[in-house]
Order: structure tokens, then sequence, then C-alpha cells
């Protein structure tokens, strides 16, 4: 006959007992969590309802609304409150910056649509295109008086023009010097002559020699699935008389754009780097990607989240219109130059590999890296940061 085992129901009893305590306990905490959560967000939406007061009074004041100095400080002040409570400064960072973002787009929302010159007529020329569209949106919403003239508008070109104080020139790299001769004799003298195309000296010089009155040269980096413009750059080429144009300048940083200023020659030749044959390289490299058939999927599974945002960059040119980038590429035989001298440094790089010098490899790129010098601590540093978001992200 077998004898009962107490100690061992014993044991079983104890153990259920004190799992039940300790669920017991943790959902006590868990309930603690969740009403800390609940005044967090309550703490959201009572800053928003002050930000709400500081937008009625930047409105009211005709104040900007991005104060770089005042929220650099905020992120200090936060930082150093957070090492005192504990916590990592880097996360506080990171929630701050995000909470101070949605409450500058907020105050854009509301903010930005002011006009600087209400009423100022405008017309844009190839208005109907993309980026025309865009500034067309832009500026009615912030009370200009908008006309379009697209290609089967010239005929109507004097009527248009008549009485504008401000004329856009939104069209292709390769016609916009062309428009520009063809738009010039009908801009009244005060109008200011503008472009945003992706090249400056040519079309600025086309402007210079059309009109007689005001001229900038702009390029704006962005494109025209861009939701807000905070904090989206501008480039601004001079060009003639620029107090008269400064209240087209007001208007883009009153947009929340930031400005910065460059000669045009400067311009074409750094954005040959940053346009021209970055786009070029990505166009390749998606290209080899297509023509191995190399899963893409995959890939992604089998990688590490670095690629995974490098080859989100490539899937994202061919998310868009290859004509754009066609302009871009194709757009001076400068750029056609500085093609052929990197392929030129591909084929010298590769012959390292053919000859199997590891050696030579590494004092090339201990040379780069010394040229590189502290901005690779910083790329770094914003790269692990995109990189961890993307890992929560996805």
């Amino acid at each position: 006959m077998t004898k009962p085992r107490p100690k061992a129901r014993s044991r079983s009893a104890a153990a259920s007992a004190q799992a039940f305590s300790h669920e017991v306990s943790l959902d006590h905490l868990r309930e603690q969590i969740d009403c800390i959560d609940q005044q967090l967000v309550n703490l959201l939406a009572q800053r928003r309802r002050v930000v709400e007061q500081v937008t009625a009074v930047k409105k009211q004041h005709d104040l900007p609304t991005f104060h770089p100095a005042r929220e650099e400080n905020l992120i200090s002040a936060r930082r150093a409150q957070a090492s005192q409570a504990g916590l990592d400064p880097d996360y506080v960072e990171d929630l701050f910056r995000t909470v101070m973002r949605h409450s500058r787009v907020g105050q854009l929302n509301t903010l930005s649509r002011r006009s600087v010159r209400p009423g100022a007529k405008v017309l844009i020329v190839g208005g109907l295109g993309r980026m025309g569209g865009f500034f067309t949106d832009w500026l009615r919403q912030s009370d200009y008086d908008v006309r379009v003239l697209d290609r089967d508008d010239w005929p109507q070109v004097r009527s248009l023009a008549a009485g504008i104080d401000l004329c856009l020139l939104a069209v292709p790299i390769d016609v916009s010097p062309s428009v520009a001769s063809q738009i010039g004799p009908h801009l009244p003298s005060a109008c200011v002559l503008a472009d945003i195309t992706s090249l400056k000296r040519k079309p600025l010089e086309a402007m210079l020699k059309a009109h007689a009155g005001p001229v900038v040269g702009l390029h704006p980096l962005f494109g025209p699935a861009t939701v807000t413009m905070d904090k989206q750059i501008v480039v601004v080429s001079p060009g003639r008389d620029p107090d008269r144009c400064q209240w087209l300048l007001d208007q883009l940083s009153l947009w929340g754009n930031v400005l910065v200023e460059t000669p045009p020659a400067e311009h074409d030749e750094i954005m040959g780097i940053v346009q021209a044959l970055r786009h070029f390289a990505t166009f390749v490299f998606g290209q080899f990607l297509q023509e191995r058939g190399v899963p893409i999927p995959r890939t992604l599974e089998l990688s590490s989240p670095i690629y995974r945002l490098e080859l989100a960059m490539v899937g994202r040119l061919f998310a868009q219109d290859p004509s754009l980038y066609a302009e871009i590429v194709f757009a001076t035989p400068e750029r056609l130059a500085l093609l052929k001298d990197y392929l030129q440094s591909v084929q010298r790089n590769l012959s390292l590999v053919e000859r199997g010098d590891k050696a030579e490899f590494i004092a090339r790129f201990h040379k780069i890296a010394d040229w590189f010098g502290p901005f690779s601590e910083q790329a770094m540093r914003e790269s692990t940061f995109l990189v961890e978001k993307l890992v929560h992200r996805f």
C-alpha cells in the first residue's frame, strides 16, 4: 500500500501560494505603471494646451515659430535633470525631442500659413507640376493671390503677369534658362523673379539677363511629398536687389524652412556630389541587385539594421519619379566628368582586391579615416540613432 507524501503536497501548496503572491504583486505593480502612464498622457495634454496659448501669443505678435536656442537650452536642462534622477540622458533627450517636434509642427500648422505680404500677387510658371503645385498650395493657404502659367497658358502670359509681385519658376532644369528669357519681358519692374531648380548658375544668369528687377535663386532640398516645412533646408543664391527679395525669404522662414546662402557656382559643385553622384551610385547599385535577381526580402531577414537602412535609401529612389533624377544626373558636362572620375576610382580600388593587397587597402582606409576626422564620430552617433529608431519601428 502506497503511503501518502504530505511533505511533497506541502511543498507544492507552498509553491502555488508563492506564485499566487507574485502574481498579485505583479498585478499591483502593473496597475501602478498604468496609472503613471495615464498621468504622462494627461501631462502631455496639459503641455499641449499651454503650447496652444504660446501659439496664440506668437500669432498676435508675429513671432517666429522656431527658437533654436531655447530648444537646445531645454534639452540641456532635461539631460541634467535625467542624470540627477538616475535616468539615461540620451533616452530623455530622445523623448523630449519627439515632444518638441510634435509641438513645433502643431504650431507651424497654425502659424506657418501666415503671410508676410497678404494678398500679394504670385505667378507660378510650371504650377501644374508637382513642385509647382506644392508651392501653389502653400502660397494660397498663406493668403497670396496665386496664378498659374503652364505650357498651354503662354497666349495669356501678358494678363497673367500683370501687376504680379513674385514670379516663381518651377520648371525642369534644362528649360529654366529659356523660360526665364521668355517670361522676363512681361514682368513688372518691381516683381521678384525666382526659381526653384536644383542648378543655380545658369538659371540665375538667365534670370538676371531677362529681368532688370530683383532676382534670387532658390533650391528647396525637399520634395513635393513634404508634409511640413519644419527645418527643411532651402538654399538661397542671391542675384540682384536682395532687400526687395527679403519678403520672399521671410515667408520661407515663416513656413519653418532653414535658409542657407551660397554662391551659385559653389552650390552647383556641391550638388554634383550631394545629388548627382549619390543618385547615380544608388541607381547603379539598384540595377546590379535587379540584374542578379537578389531576393530582397531574404536579404533583409539575414541582415543587420544598418543594411536595412541602406537598402531603404536605395528602394526610396526607385519609388519616385525617374524623370526628376534623370534631370539631376544628366544636367551638366561637369557632372558627367564627376561620374567618370568616380568610376575610375572604383576601378583603382578594385585592383587592390584583384591583387589581394589587404595591406594597401588598410593603409588607404586609415588615410581616408584621418581625412574624415571628427565627422566619423558624429556619423557613428547619428547612424546609431537612426538604426535604433529602425529597430524599434520594425
